[in-house]
């Protein structure tokens, strides 16, 4: 629901009459389901209840509850991305939740479990006797002619026993009512974390409704998910780990969110890398050992040996892993062999077969084309069915149908001859329509209830004691009756799900499970991303360094240095300042006029050196580090964000600019606050801090160049104390106007003065010393000598000392300790020194 329903109503009607009003004009399509009105016309009594107690509130009540809801995704950065967009777009949580009743969801599980069971037993018997093929109770095209079979696995038991941990069903009723499967998701089940982020924005909304209502509970599946996902490691203490194709996935948002939650390691195939026949991360502390991976990349691109060679995605010889035993994977590559439509026709036959009993949940209707009398009956059945690759997943009928009853005569004519040159690739299924379910319009007499078309996805676990069915599920609802909600895109909004228990729920209890061993480590960081929190503290940096520079050609700087240059733009401290602002690439043209160029600098968004640039970069580096970053620092991300977004067509006076960039800078202040009171002091914490140490000191001694060289005139010596925040340290050390070597010494060598540069460096050689060391011979390694013959000049040397000469070494000095942390935690190419050969596997 958006802001723009809010609309004013008697706060006095009664509940019923608000429930009249809401669904006076719910009408809905002949022939079609839906979920508030059952079979006999009236509403169901889950939707009853649900209403009820949505009506004792006004709509200016529920209005607020979810602006509420849309505040805290925006700020905890929640969102999602369309394939083969860069976009991330905010995540659509729509206003009402789908509600099921108990006794019809432990049916629909039963059912569920029946079908996960038969999609194990199948993959089992094509992976390993091929009883089915040589029988005849499946044809072996379907099987040989899938490219998701996968020749190298057969005959490969997967370790721990299960070729599935995970299943998941893309649900609707069918015209009888009835639950039905549209389809079978086995490859790598998508939709978990953000049924997770659903429930977890809806507690925070209607924390009342859930204990009131008797909402069914999420934590214990989510434990059972993760105990199942080592059973089969060999060690007893497993190192768990998820692995992504990267931050531009399209749901790279909701597996950081799961590896959160769940205490996995979110890893990407750089790093990992195989040794000795087993799977290993890549950290700062060397190789360890991973047990269990959650593959969350299609089985093709996991292993370029033996599947796909182009793939960047995966981690070379993996697949000898699990030849050997020593890695579990959820799920086995080659499960995505049962997704297939073209297996629709025979799974009833199977289950017979397998499990000794009928399929519980049906699927629409479907013909194989590689079957003669399948084929027959889609040929003289054509202008009525809908056809579809028989190895691709049903996706939704606009996405993957190469013919629909709708079809122009030319594409009928293209799919007669793909189905006599090749049919046995295609399936044919009557079409479905979907059910529909209850969404908020709004009207002039205010908000009322419409169906419309959605999809469930559900999810079962394997556990020790067998699967395992969340309560809960991840709901699309197409907010127009032409969009098709099977795959997450533009006018499709998200829903909880919630099953209703007829019994009071208790809530579990934290602790309320067995109690881990007691630890305080936080676990091992990988080297990517000690890599991307080491550039988001560069990055942060940078955005305050340029907006502290524009800031100081804005305002002066007070009584303390007694200076004012922003009415002299040709000052030698404003053209020092312009200067650098163009060396950076801040704006476009150092003799812009005052308030451009401070826009400029501050929001351009073509300035690759703005303060908006910086802050984009670091947000984009946060992207990639979501498992690892809490949910205060996206709001401050996303403040700065908003900060930052000026219209640059809209031209600000200086007073506003100069007011956006102090806000600019509290913003940014909190964010180190942040990383200072809230984050744990392991290695991620010390990679964040160097980043942002060695930056300041950078860009400390580049403001020295400028504005502390050996012909700064007053006004350039007052900028340079603005910029490091030290006027006021300044001026009460010493009674009179800036003057030179107190200026160098302050923010040089002042070892006292958090701006400093001996400050950093002495903070960098700290944070270093926590560091793992490369080799165990007791030397210093190469960034560390650096960084100790740096902290040693500064400690020992005079402000005098540093004229142009010397600050240009020491700012080579500084880019080259950058550049040795970069080189020794996260080497690049293929000759690079990797992390494995610096300490033990472990």
């Amino acid at each position: 629901m958006s802001a723009a329903l809010a609309i004013g109503i008697d706060p006095g009607e009664a509940i019923g009459q608000r429930i009249a009003r809401w669904t006076a004009q719910y009408r809905t399509s002949p022939g079609l389901p839906d979920e508030y009105l059952g079979p006999d016309g009236h509403p169901r009594e889950v939707w009853r209840r649900l209403l009820e107690r949505l009506g004792g509130l006004t709509e200016a009540e529920i209005m607020a509850r979810f602006v509420s809801a849309e505040r805290h995704i925006r700020d905890a950065g929640i969102s999602f991305r369309i394939a083969g967009d860069q976009r991330e777009h905010p995540w659509p949580l729509g206003a009402m939740p789908l509600v099921i009743e108990a006794e019809e969801w432990r049916d629909l599980s039963a059912g569920l479990i029946q079908r996960a069971e038969l999609m194990e037993a199948i993959l089992a018997d094509v992976y390993g006797p091929g009883d089915l093929v040589a029988t005849g109770q499946l044809p072996a095209a379907i099987v040989a002619g899938n490219p998701e079979f996968l020749h190298p696995l057969h005959g490969v038991a997967p370790p721990g026993g299960h070729h599935l941990r995970l299943y998941a069903a893309d649900l609707a009723r069918g015209p009888d009512g009835r639950w039905q499967v549209l389809a079978d998701r086995t490859q790598a089940p998508s939709g978990l974390g953000w049924a997770l982020e659903n429930r977890m924005v809806l507690a925070r909304t209607f924390p009342d409704f859930f204990q009131d209502l008797q909402v069914e509970r999420l934590p214990t599946f989510f434990q059972a998910f993760r105990n199942g996902l080592a059973l089969g490691a060999e060690r007893a203490d497993p190192r768990i780990c998820l692995l992504t194709s990267g931050p531009y996935s399209s749901t790279y948002v909701e597996q950081a969110a799961l590896a959160r939650y769940l205490g996995l390691m979110l890893v990407e195939g750089d790093d990992l890398v195989m040794r000795d026949g087993r799977l290993h991360v890549r950290t700062v502390s060397g190789l360890k050992r991973a047990d269990a991976l959650w593959r969350r990349i299609d089985a093709d691109y996991l292993d370029p040996l033996e599947l796909n060679p182009a793939s960047r995605l995966g981690v070379p010889g993996v697949l000898d892993a699990l030849r050997n035993g020593t890695l579990v994977m959820a799920n086995m590559p080659g499960s995505g062999l049962v997704e297939s439509a073209a297996l629709a026709p025979y799974l009833d036959g199977l289950c017979r077969r397998l499990l000794g009993e009928p399929l519980r949940l049906s699927h629409p209707r479907t013909w194989w084309c590689g079957d003669l009398e399948g084929l027959a009956h889609v040929q003289a059945n054509l202008d009525r069915l809908v056809l579809r690759p028989a190895a691709t997943p049903s996706r939704g009928a606009g996405r993957d149908a190469l013919l629909a009853p709708s079809a122009l005569a030319a594409e009928r004519a293209a799919v007669v001859d793909a189905l006599r040159d090749r049919p046995f690739d295609y399936v044919a299924q009557e079409p479905a329509p979907l059910s529909t379910m209850p969404g908020w319009e709004r009207g002039e007499e205010g908000l009322y209830l419409v169906p419309r078309p959605f999809v469930v996805r559900v999810f079962a676990a394997r556990t020790a004691t067998g699967w395992t069915v969340m309560r809960g599920g991840f709901c699309r609802m197409s907010e127009r009756d032409n969009v098709d909600p099977l795959e997450l895109r533009l006018g499709i909004r998200s829903a909880d799900v919630w099953v209703l228990s007829d019994e009071p729920i208790e809530a579990p209890l934290i602790g309320s499970q067995a109690a881990p061993r007691v630890r305080r480590l936080g676990g091992h960081l990988p080297a990517r991303a000690a890599d991307g929190l080491f550039w988001f503290g560069r990055y942060a940096e940078r955005a305050e360094a340029v907006t502290r520079l524009t800031l100081a050609h804005l305002r002066s700087f007070g009584d303390a240095v007694g200076t004012d240059i922003s009415g002299s733009p040709d000052a030698p401290a404003a053209l020092a300042i312009r200067a650098l602002l163009g060396e950076w690439a801040s704006v476009a043209a150092a003799d812009l006029p005052t308030a451009l160029l401070a826009q400029q600098a501050l929001c351009g968004r073509d300035q690759p050196g703005s303060a908006r640039a910086h802050v984009t970069a670091a947000r984009r580096n946060a992207a990639a580090l979501r498992a690892r970053l809490s949910g205060e620092t996206w709001r401050v991300l996303a403040d700065l964000s908003d900060l930052l977004s000026l219209d640059t067509e809209r031209a600000f006076t200086e007073s506003q600019l100069a007011t956006r960039a102090e806000r600019t800078l509290s913003h940014l202040a909190a964010l180190s606050g942040l990383a200072h009171e809230n984050t744990s002091r392991a290695e991620g914490w010390h990679f964040a801090e160097l980043g942002r140490r060695v930056e300041r000191a950078i860009n400390t001694c580049t403001f020295a160049l400028a504005f502390a060289n050996d012909e700064a005139t007053p006004g350039c010596l007052g900028t340079m104390l603005a910029l490091a925040d030290s006027q006021i340290s300044y001026g009460r050390r010493y009674m009179q106007g800036a003057a030179l070597d107190p200026v160098r010494d302050m923010v040089l060598l002042d070892p006292y003065n958090p701006r400093s540069i001996a400050f950093q460096v002495e903070a960098v050689k700290r944070h270093l010393n926590e560091l793992p060391a490369l080799a165990a011979d007791g030397l210093l390694e190469p960034h560390c000598r650096l960084a100790g013959r740096i902290q040693g000049e500064l400690r020992h040397g005079e402000a005098a000392d540093f004229d142009a000469v010397r600050l240009s070494a020491l700012n080579t000095d500084l880019e080259r300790l950058a550049d040795g942390i970069v080189a020794r935690y996260f080497p690049t190419g293929p000759h690079a020194p990797r992390s494995e050969k610096l300490t033990g596997l472990g």
